[in-house]
């Protein structure tokens, strides 16, 4: 993984985070932290969080918005920013603040932190292995339920890019669409009358399909499940085409083999696994208890 020192800008996060938080905390406080009233309330602590591991590092505004939302007392001071890659034992904050709300938190925040830098991460190695192919790497909608503008957000951070966030903002005719409607081309008509304005993208299965996507009109066409000498022959046909699309490659795409099909000239790559197979980002806090 490269060292990102100096990344890309760091996006906007999500609108719904206060709320991803809120119901974070809720789901593990419940009635109340029991364990918390072990430690005297004028208890005073301060600590670190360390990163035990190379990460690409996200989620900066969730631990904020946590930490904020229990007790605003809590002071953090972070010694680097959302996307930035973390040497094994690299300090990410600091932290001081009432011991009660900061042993309270400690797990949600975590949390936070060890999910989004395991997903910019997993997109940054995806990413940097497509560099210099023209190719960009998409994420889908593989992803955790009430968390995917917080993954959407990693996936940025680790330099690849959104696709779709959900059923609303993109239409993507797939195989029982396609059936429903009676042809490819008919599909793409029926989007354009009742989403106006909208991309229109269809999954095709052969190169046949291909050709009747691009002539029905696609903005863009996945390529399910493609050979590297099919993908190749539908780069060729769609520089060929009177109605070129961009193409996106799709279907078990691994880091091994994400290079290779960059290279055959498609415009995307999308991977589910960027937000779907991923293993928490392994992160310590240390606290030191004090007057």
């Amino acid at each position: 993984m490269r060292d990102r020192t100096a990344p890309h800008p760091t996006p906007s996060p999500p609108p719904d985070l206060p709320e991803q938080v809120a119901a974070a905390l809720r789901e593990d406080i419940g009635t109340g932290d029991v364990t918390a009233r072990l430690v005297p309330e004028a208890q005073h602590v301060r600590g670190r969080v360390v990163s035990r591991e190379a990460a690409v590092l996200c989620g900066r505004p969730w631990v904020e918005e946590c930490f904020r939302q229990l007790d605003p007392r809590i002071r953090l001071a972070w010694h680097a920013g959302d996307g930035v890659s973390l040497a094994a034992g690299q300090v990410i904050f600091e932290l001081e603040g009432p011991a009660r709300p900061i042993l309270t938190g400690e797990r949600t925040a975590l949390n936070f932190l060890q999910l989004l830098s395991a997903t910019a991460t997993q997109a940054s190695r995806f990413a940097e292995a497509v560099e210099g192919t023209g190719c960009a790497i998409l994420d889908t909608r593989k992803t955790l339920p009430g968390l995917r503008s917080a993954q959407k957000y990693a996936v940025r951070c680790g330099g690849a890019r959104n696709h779709r966030m959900g059923l609303y903002d993109m239409v993507l005719i797939k195989e029982n669409h396609i059936a429903a409607a009676g042809s490819i081309a008919q599909a793409v008509a029926a989007a354009r009358a009742a989403a106006p304005g909208v991309e229109v993208e269809v999954e095709v299965e052969s190169l046949a399909e291909l050709e009747e996507a691009l002539a029905a009109g696609a903005d863009i066409v996945m390529l399910d499940e493609f050979s590297l000498a099919d993908m190749a022959a539908a780069v060729a046909i769609n520089r060929a085409s009177a109605r070129a699309a961009r193409l996106e490659a799709s279907g078990n795409v691994s880091l091994q083999d994400v290079r290779a099909i960059a290279e055959t000239g498609v415009d995307f790559i999308s991977v589910g696994g960027i937000t779907k197979h991923v293993r928490a980002v392994d992160l310590s806090m240390r606290l030191e208890f004090g007057e």
